[in-house]
Protein backbone atom coordinates (compact mmCIF):
# COMPACT_ATOMS: atom_id res chain seq x y z
CA UNK A 1 0.00 0.00 0.00
CA UNK A 2 1.51 2.63 -1.26
CA UNK A 3 -0.39 6.24 -1.18
CA UNK A 4 -2.55 8.76 0.00
CA UNK A 5 -5.23 11.24 -1.13
CA UNK A 6 -4.36 14.71 -0.92
CA UNK A 7 -7.16 16.57 -2.38
CA UNK A 8 -10.76 15.97 -3.73
CA UNK A 9 -13.17 17.73 -5.61
CA UNK A 10 -16.75 17.29 -6.95
CA UNK A 11 -19.46 18.16 -9.25
CA UNK A 12 -23.09 18.20 -9.97
CA UNK A 13 -25.55 19.59 -12.32
CA UNK A 14 -27.53 22.53 -11.88
CA UNK A 15 -31.16 20.79 -12.59
CA UNK A 16 -32.82 19.17 -9.25
CA UNK A 17 -35.46 16.72 -9.99
CA UNK A 18 -37.51 15.90 -7.19
CA UNK A 19 -39.53 13.04 -6.63
CA UNK A 20 -42.84 15.15 -7.28
CA UNK A 21 -41.29 16.72 -10.41
CA UNK A 22 -41.21 12.73 -11.32
CA UNK A 23 -44.71 11.63 -10.33
CA UNK A 24 -45.63 13.80 -13.24
CA UNK A 25 -43.88 11.94 -15.81
CA UNK A 26 -44.10 7.95 -14.26
CA UNK A 27 -46.26 6.84 -12.36
CA UNK A 28 -44.88 6.91 -8.69
CA UNK A 29 -44.75 9.24 -5.19
CA UNK A 30 -42.73 10.74 -3.15
CA UNK A 31 -43.52 8.37 -0.83
CA UNK A 32 -43.28 5.00 -2.68
CA UNK A 33 -39.68 6.03 -3.95
CA UNK A 34 -38.54 7.22 -0.44
CA UNK A 35 -40.13 4.09 1.76
CA UNK A 36 -37.87 1.80 -0.96
CA UNK A 37 -34.58 3.79 -1.75
CA UNK A 38 -34.76 6.75 0.78
CA UNK A 39 -34.06 8.97 -2.29
CA UNK A 40 -35.98 12.71 -2.18
CA UNK A 41 -34.07 14.35 -5.75
CA UNK A 42 -31.50 13.86 -7.72
CA UNK A 43 -29.28 16.52 -10.20
CA UNK A 44 -29.59 15.78 -13.94
CA UNK A 45 -27.59 16.97 -16.94
CA UNK A 46 -29.77 19.70 -19.33
CA UNK A 47 -27.07 21.93 -20.41
CA UNK A 48 -23.63 20.48 -18.91
CA UNK A 49 -21.74 17.46 -20.93
CA UNK A 50 -20.12 15.09 -18.81
CA UNK A 51 -17.01 16.15 -19.58
CA UNK A 52 -17.63 19.43 -17.99
CA UNK A 53 -18.68 17.56 -14.79
CA UNK A 54 -14.85 15.72 -14.59
CA UNK A 55 -13.41 18.85 -15.73
CA UNK A 56 -14.75 20.87 -12.72
CA UNK A 57 -14.36 18.02 -10.25
CA UNK A 58 -10.36 17.68 -11.16
CA UNK A 59 -9.89 21.29 -11.06
CA UNK A 60 -11.21 21.47 -7.50
CA UNK A 61 -8.99 18.12 -6.46
CA UNK A 62 -5.96 19.84 -8.03
CA UNK A 63 -6.62 22.75 -6.00
CA UNK A 64 -6.82 21.19 -2.98
CA UNK A 65 -4.13 19.51 -3.40
CA UNK A 66 -1.85 22.09 -4.48
CA UNK A 67 -0.94 20.19 -7.93
CA UNK A 68 -0.37 21.62 -11.00
CA UNK A 69 -1.98 19.29 -14.04
CA UNK A 70 1.58 19.49 -15.64
CA UNK A 71 3.02 17.49 -12.38
CA UNK A 72 0.69 14.69 -12.65
CA UNK A 73 1.98 11.14 -13.89
CA UNK A 74 -1.47 9.73 -14.91
CA UNK A 75 -5.26 10.54 -15.01
CA UNK A 76 -7.71 8.06 -14.33
CA UNK A 77 -11.43 8.54 -15.02
CA UNK A 78 -13.91 5.73 -14.49
CA UNK A 79 -17.13 5.82 -15.98
CA UNK A 80 -19.34 4.01 -18.00
CA UNK A 81 -19.58 6.41 -20.45
CA UNK A 82 -18.55 9.51 -21.89
CA UNK A 83 -18.95 12.17 -24.21
CA UNK A 84 -17.51 9.78 -27.44
CA UNK A 85 -17.05 6.38 -27.36
CA UNK A 86 -13.84 7.63 -28.57
CA UNK A 87 -11.16 9.77 -27.58
CA UNK A 88 -11.64 8.64 -23.63
CA UNK A 89 -13.28 10.98 -21.04
CA UNK A 90 -9.20 10.94 -19.63
CA UNK A 91 -7.84 12.62 -22.89
CA UNK A 92 -11.05 15.17 -22.84
CA UNK A 93 -10.14 16.22 -19.24
CA UNK A 94 -6.69 16.23 -19.79
CA UNK A 95 -7.41 18.51 -22.84
CA UNK A 96 -8.63 20.82 -20.76
CA UNK A 97 -5.78 20.79 -17.91
CA UNK A 98 -3.46 21.26 -21.00
CA UNK A 99 -1.87 17.78 -19.23
CA UNK A 100 0.65 15.72 -21.50
CA UNK A 101 0.59 12.49 -19.34
CA UNK A 102 -1.12 9.04 -20.10
CA UNK A 103 -4.84 9.09 -19.49
CA UNK A 104 -7.12 6.26 -19.93
CA UNK A 105 -10.54 5.37 -18.74
CA UNK A 106 -11.65 2.79 -16.50
CA UNK A 107 -15.06 0.77 -16.44
CA UNK A 108 -15.43 -1.04 -13.17
CA UNK A 109 -19.39 0.69 -13.17
CA UNK A 110 -20.51 1.89 -9.50
CA UNK A 111 -17.17 0.03 -7.86
CA UNK A 112 -14.92 2.20 -10.34
CA UNK A 113 -13.71 4.45 -7.81
CA UNK A 114 -12.00 1.49 -5.80
CA UNK A 115 -10.91 0.12 -9.07
CA UNK A 116 -9.04 2.96 -10.06
CA UNK A 117 -7.69 3.36 -6.42
CA UNK A 118 -5.84 -0.07 -7.11
CA UNK A 119 -4.65 1.30 -10.28
CA UNK A 120 -2.83 4.56 -9.10
CA UNK A 121 -1.78 2.23 -5.82
CA UNK A 122 0.32 0.03 -8.24
CA UNK A 123 1.46 2.69 -10.63
CA UNK A 124 2.41 4.42 -7.36
CA UNK A 125 3.81 1.55 -5.79
CA UNK A 126 5.97 0.84 -9.21
CA UNK A 127 7.82 4.61 -9.11
CA UNK A 128 5.81 4.93 -12.18
CA UNK A 129 3.98 8.20 -11.09
CA UNK A 130 4.69 10.59 -8.18
CA UNK A 131 1.27 12.23 -8.16
CA UNK A 132 -2.57 10.42 -10.38
CA UNK A 133 -5.87 12.32 -10.79
CA UNK A 134 -8.92 9.76 -10.41
CA UNK A 135 -12.11 10.91 -11.85
CA UNK A 136 -15.17 9.42 -11.51
CA UNK A 137 -17.85 10.43 -13.54
CA UNK A 138 -21.13 9.35 -14.82
CA UNK A 139 -24.34 10.91 -16.30
CA UNK A 140 -26.72 7.90 -15.91
CA UNK A 141 -29.36 9.93 -17.18
CA UNK A 142 -28.30 8.85 -20.35
CA UNK A 143 -29.08 5.69 -19.93
CA UNK A 144 -32.16 5.69 -17.72
CA UNK A 145 -35.70 4.22 -19.15
CA UNK A 146 -37.86 7.35 -17.72
CA UNK A 147 -40.70 4.95 -18.38
CA UNK A 148 -39.74 2.60 -16.18
CA UNK A 149 -40.52 3.62 -12.41
CA UNK A 150 -38.43 0.53 -10.65
CA UNK A 151 -35.01 2.21 -12.03
CA UNK A 152 -35.82 5.76 -13.34
CA UNK A 153 -35.88 6.95 -9.94
CA UNK A 154 -32.57 5.63 -8.63
CA UNK A 155 -30.11 7.41 -10.76
CA UNK A 156 -28.62 10.83 -10.89
CA UNK A 157 -25.74 11.99 -13.07
CA UNK A 158 -22.48 14.04 -11.03
CA UNK A 159 -18.43 14.09 -10.91
CA UNK A 160 -15.92 13.21 -7.79
CA UNK A 161 -12.07 13.59 -8.09
CA UNK A 162 -9.06 13.35 -5.96
CA UNK A 163 -5.19 13.08 -6.02
CA UNK A 164 -3.35 10.55 -5.31
CA UNK A 165 0.12 10.81 -4.11
CA UNK A 166 3.04 8.51 -2.12
CA UNK A 167 1.97 8.15 1.29
CA UNK A 168 0.63 5.68 3.96
CA UNK A 169 -2.79 6.09 4.69
CA UNK A 170 -4.48 3.14 1.96
CA UNK A 171 -3.87 0.41 4.53
CA UNK A 172 -6.18 -2.27 2.41
CA UNK A 173 -7.57 -2.96 -0.89
CA UNK A 174 -9.33 -5.98 -2.46
CA UNK A 175 -11.52 -6.27 -5.54
CA UNK A 176 -13.59 -8.82 -7.56
CA UNK A 177 -15.67 -9.95 -9.90
CA UNK A 178 -18.50 -12.29 -9.89
CA UNK A 179 -19.21 -12.36 -14.02
CA UNK A 180 -22.48 -12.32 -14.30
CA UNK A 181 -23.61 -9.63 -16.94
CA UNK A 182 -27.65 -10.62 -16.53
CA UNK A 183 -28.69 -9.14 -13.42
CA UNK A 184 -27.45 -5.46 -13.92
CA UNK A 185 -26.95 -3.95 -17.73
CA UNK A 186 -26.72 -0.94 -20.58
CA UNK A 187 -27.38 -2.76 -24.09
CA UNK A 188 -25.21 -0.56 -26.27
CA UNK A 189 -27.04 -2.03 -29.19
CA UNK A 190 -24.98 -2.44 -32.80
CA UNK A 191 -24.94 0.82 -34.44
CA UNK A 192 -25.90 1.41 -38.07
CA UNK A 193 -24.29 -1.26 -39.40
CA UNK A 194 -25.56 -2.27 -43.11
CA UNK A 195 -25.25 -5.72 -42.43
CA UNK A 196 -26.80 -5.91 -39.39
CA UNK A 197 -30.60 -4.89 -37.47
CA UNK A 198 -30.21 -1.27 -36.41
CA UNK A 199 -30.44 -1.68 -32.87
CA UNK A 200 -30.52 1.41 -30.60
CA UNK A 201 -29.03 2.31 -27.76
CA UNK A 202 -30.04 0.69 -24.74
CA UNK A 203 -31.60 1.29 -21.60
CA UNK A 204 -30.31 0.40 -18.15
CA UNK A 205 -32.28 -2.61 -17.03
CA UNK A 206 -32.09 -4.20 -13.63
CA UNK A 207 -32.84 -7.00 -11.46
CA UNK A 208 -33.77 -5.34 -7.99
CA UNK A 209 -33.89 -7.84 -5.84
CA UNK A 210 -30.79 -10.12 -7.02
CA UNK A 211 -28.81 -6.62 -7.09
CA UNK A 212 -29.85 -6.40 -3.26
CA UNK A 213 -28.81 -9.44 -2.16
CA UNK A 214 -25.39 -9.04 -4.03
CA UNK A 215 -24.87 -5.80 -2.71
CA UNK A 216 -25.10 -6.61 0.67
CA UNK A 217 -23.25 -10.08 0.21
CA UNK A 218 -20.07 -8.01 -0.69
CA UNK A 219 -20.28 -5.78 1.86
CA UNK A 220 -20.30 -8.65 4.97
CA UNK A 221 -17.41 -10.33 2.41
CA UNK A 222 -15.51 -7.45 2.27
CA UNK A 223 -15.37 -6.06 6.26
CA UNK A 224 -15.20 -9.59 7.04
CA UNK A 225 -11.61 -10.10 4.80
CA UNK A 226 -10.74 -6.83 6.01
CA UNK A 227 -10.69 -7.00 9.45
CA UNK A 228 -8.75 -10.22 9.46
CA UNK A 229 -6.14 -8.79 7.38
CA UNK A 230 -5.51 -5.24 9.18
CA UNK A 231 -6.27 -7.23 12.48
CA UNK A 232 -9.13 -4.64 13.21
CA UNK A 233 -12.55 -4.34 14.82
CA UNK A 234 -15.62 -3.13 13.07
CA UNK A 235 -15.81 -0.48 15.80
CA UNK A 236 -12.51 0.59 15.29
CA UNK A 237 -13.82 1.88 11.81
CA UNK A 238 -14.70 5.44 12.27
CA UNK A 239 -16.34 5.89 9.30
CA UNK A 240 -18.16 3.67 6.70
CA UNK A 241 -18.38 5.62 3.24
CA UNK A 242 -20.61 3.04 1.16
CA UNK A 243 -21.76 3.46 -2.20
CA UNK A 244 -24.63 5.32 -2.29
CA UNK A 245 -27.12 3.09 -4.40
CA UNK A 246 -30.28 2.61 -1.52
CA UNK A 247 -30.51 3.71 1.62
CA UNK A 248 -32.19 0.61 2.71
CA UNK A 249 -28.96 -1.36 1.74
CA UNK A 250 -26.59 1.05 3.55
CA UNK A 251 -28.83 0.57 6.55
CA UNK A 252 -29.04 -3.23 6.32
CA UNK A 253 -25.27 -3.12 6.54
CA UNK A 254 -25.21 -0.78 9.27
CA UNK A 255 -27.38 -2.85 11.08
CA UNK A 256 -25.20 -6.22 10.55
CA UNK A 257 -22.61 -4.21 12.28
CA UNK A 258 -24.11 -2.90 15.21
CA UNK A 259 -22.52 0.80 14.39
CA UNK A 260 -24.40 3.72 15.28
CA UNK A 261 -25.55 5.95 12.52
CA UNK A 262 -23.16 8.77 12.56
CA UNK A 263 -20.66 5.93 11.42
CA UNK A 264 -22.81 5.63 7.90
CA UNK A 265 -22.75 9.27 6.37
CA UNK A 266 -25.04 9.34 3.09
CA UNK A 267 -25.83 11.84 0.22
CA UNK A 268 -28.02 9.31 -1.36
CA UNK A 269 -31.38 10.99 -0.45
CA UNK A 270 -30.35 14.33 -2.25
CA UNK A 271 -28.42 12.83 -4.82
CA UNK A 272 -29.92 9.49 -6.05
CA UNK A 273 -27.05 6.49 -7.02
CA UNK A 274 -24.09 8.41 -9.47
CA UNK A 275 -22.66 4.95 -9.99
CA UNK A 276 -18.81 5.18 -9.31
CA UNK A 277 -19.05 9.17 -8.70
CA UNK A 278 -21.14 8.09 -5.33
CA UNK A 279 -18.01 7.52 -3.20
CA UNK A 280 -15.73 10.26 -3.84
CA UNK A 281 -18.45 13.36 -3.72
CA UNK A 282 -19.54 11.92 -0.21
CA UNK A 283 -15.78 11.78 0.81
CA UNK A 284 -15.09 15.28 -0.90
CA UNK A 285 -18.55 16.95 1.04
CA UNK A 286 -17.15 15.16 4.39
CA UNK A 287 -13.92 16.71 4.06
CA UNK A 288 -15.11 20.20 3.34
CA UNK A 289 -17.20 19.68 6.24
CA UNK A 290 -14.35 19.15 8.14
CA UNK A 291 -15.96 15.72 9.60
CA UNK A 292 -12.75 13.93 8.60
CA UNK A 293 -9.96 14.13 10.92
CA UNK A 294 -6.30 13.28 10.57
CA UNK A 295 -6.07 9.44 11.74
CA UNK A 296 -9.93 8.45 11.42
CA UNK A 297 -10.49 5.31 9.81
CA UNK A 298 -12.68 4.82 6.85
CA UNK A 299 -14.25 1.75 5.34
CA UNK A 300 -15.15 2.19 1.58
CA UNK A 301 -16.84 -1.00 0.04
CA UNK A 302 -18.86 -0.37 -3.43
CA UNK A 303 -20.64 -3.02 -5.84
CA UNK A 304 -22.05 -2.77 -9.82
CA UNK A 305 -22.80 -4.13 -12.92
CA UNK A 306 -20.26 -6.97 -13.97
CA UNK A 307 -21.10 -7.79 -10.99
CA UNK A 308 -17.55 -6.44 -9.56
CA UNK A 309 -17.04 -5.18 -6.13
CA UNK A 310 -14.26 -3.80 -3.92
CA UNK A 311 -13.41 -2.10 -0.60
CA UNK A 312 -10.58 -0.01 0.94
CA UNK A 313 -9.68 0.70 4.32
CA UNK A 314 -7.87 4.28 4.53
CA UNK A 315 -6.06 6.00 7.22
CA UNK A 316 -6.56 9.82 6.86
CA UNK A 317 -3.47 11.71 6.77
Amino acid sequence: MSLKITGTGSCLPKKTVSNEELSKIVETSDKWIKERTGISKRQICVDETITDLAYEAAVQALESSGTKAEDLGYIICSTIGSDHITPSLACAVGERLNSMCPAFDLNAACSGFIYSLDMADSLISTNKADKILIICAEKMSSYTDWTDRSTCVLFGDGAGACVCEKGESLKYLYTDTLCNTSILQVDAGNGNSPFSDNIPRGYLKMDGKEVFKFAVTAFERHIEKAMKAINLNVSDIDMYLLHQANKRIIDFARTRLNQPDNKFPTNVEKFGNISSASIPILLDELLRDNLINKGDRLFLSAFGAGLTSGCAVLEWQ
